[in-house]
C-alpha cells in the first residue's frame, strides 16, 4: 500500500520592493537655544516672564535700574537741542556774513557730538534692558526681584522648539548612501506610536579618527512642542528599496549543524501536490517576523512554512492550503 499524500500548508514565492533604511542612535539638540544673561551689572528691578512660559521675539523680560542713565539722557537731549538750535541759526547767518566759517562749523560738531551722546546713553539703557532675541519657552527663572546680578550671570535659558536637530553617527561605510535633504525617520521611546520625520541637513566632512563614524545632523518640525532638547532618538534614514527581494516568515526556516534550509514542493503542478525537497539557503536580516532570503529560492518555488516535522524530505504532499507571500 502506497501513502496518501501528506497535506500540507504552503505559500507561494514572491519577489517583492523592500524598503531599507540606515539605523542609527542619536539625540535630540535645538536649533535655537541660549542662556539669558545681563551684559552689564545692575539691580533687579522688574522680571517679566513666567518660568515655563512662551515669549515672543523682542520682549522685554528683565530691567535692570536704570534711573542714573535716563537722568543723564534727558540733559544729553537738552544739549543736542540747543547744540541744533546754535548750528541751524549759523547755518541761516553764515551766508550773510554774520557767522564765520570756521563758527559754523564747530557748531556743527558740537550738534554731532550731542547727537551722538544721546545715542552712547541709549545703547546703555538698551543693555539695561534684557530681551528675548527670539521667539520661544522660557526655562526656570534664576533670578529674583531686588536682586543685584553681576554681568553674565545666568537669567534662565531660552529655546526654540518649532524646529530642532536630531544629531547621530554611521559608519564609515554608509558615507556614500548619505544625501542631504535626504527623508530620515525619528523615533522617541516617550511617543512609541509616532513617527517624526525630517530631513538631513548637514555632514560631518571629517571622519572621526577614534570611531571611524560620521557625524550626521537632520532638521525635524517639533508639531505641538512635543519633541524636548536632549532626548533619546532612533533614527531611520530612508534609502531606495530593494527590488526583487524575497522574504519567508522565520517559521519556515529549518536551522541545523549544516546550515539553513527550507522544505519546498517540487513537481509538475506544485502548488496542487509535489514532492518535499529540503533546499539549502542563505540567510539575510530579519524584517519582523520574516527573514530575506539571499540565496536558494527564487520566485515562484512553493514552500512549505510550518508543520515540518510531519514530512519527511522525499515524501509526497498534497497542497492543503496555498497563501500568497505577504
Amino acid at each position: 500500500m502506497v501513502p496518501p499524500p501528506t497535506p500540507v500548508p504552503a505559500i507561494l514565492v514572491r519577489a517583492e520592493p523592500l524598503p531599507q533604511s540606515l539605523d542609527a542612535i542619536g539625540s535630540l539638540q535645538a536649533v535655537r537655544q541660549l542662556t539669558l544673561a545681563a551684559e552689564v551689572p545692575g539691580r533687579v528691578v522688574a522680571i517679566h516672564f513666567a518660568s515655563g512660559a512662551t515669549v515672543p521675539a523682542g520682549a522685554v523680560l528683565v530691567q535692570l535700574y536704570d534711573a542714573p542713565e535716563r537722568a543723564d539722557r534727558a540733559v544729553a537731549q537738552s544739549r543736542a537741542r540747543f547744540s541744533q538750535f546754535q548750528f541751524r541759526r549759523s547755518q541761516r547767518l553764515a551766508p550773510m556774513g554774520a557767522v564765520s566759517g570756521e563758527e559754523l562749523e564747530q557748531h556743527q560738531e558740537e550738534f554731532a557730538q550731542a547727537n551722538g551722546t544721546v545715542r552712547q546713553i541709549d545703547a546703555r539703557l538698551t543693555q539695561k534692558a534684557i530681551r528675548a532675541p527670539f521667539a520661544g519657552q522660557i526655562g526656570l527663572r534664576r533670578i529674583d526681584l531686588g536682586q543685584y546680578i553681576a554681568a553674565g550671570d545666568p537669567i534662565a535659558t531660552l529655546t526654540d522648539l518649532d524646529r530642532l536637530y536630531v544629531n547621530f553617527a554611521v559608519p564609515q561605510q554608509a558615507l556614500m548612501k548619505l544625501r542631504i535633504g535626504g527623508a530620515v525617520h525619528v523615533h522617541i521611546d516617550a511617543y512609541p506610536d509616532r513617527t517624526f520625520v525630517g530631513r538631513l541637513s548637514a555632514i560631518e566632512p571629517v571622519v572621526g579618527g577614534d570611531t571611524r563614524n560620521v557625524s550626521v545632523q537632520a532638521i525635524l518640525a517639533n508639531p505641538g512642542h512635543a519633541l524636548r532638547p536632549g532626548l533619546y532618538a532612533t533614527v531611520q534614514i530612508v534609502q531606495p528599496p530593494r527590488q526583487g527581494a524575497i522574504l519567508l516568515p522565520d517559521t519556515a526556516i529549518q536551522t541545523s549543524a549544516s546550515g539553513d534550509s527550507v522544505l519546498v514542493v517540487r513537481g509538475r503542478t506544485p502548488t496542487r501536490e509535489g514532492i518535499a525537497r529540503s533546499v539549502a539557503i542563505v540567510t539575510g536580516d530579519k524584517v519582523g517576523d520574516r527573514v530575506i532570503i539571499e540565496q536558494g529560492l527564487a520566485p515562484g518555488d512553493v514552500v512549505i512554512p510550518y508543520g515540518q516535522l510531519r514530512v519527511q524530505p522525499g515524501a509526497a504532499v498534497r497542497v492543503a492550503q496555498l497563501d500568497a507571500q505577504r
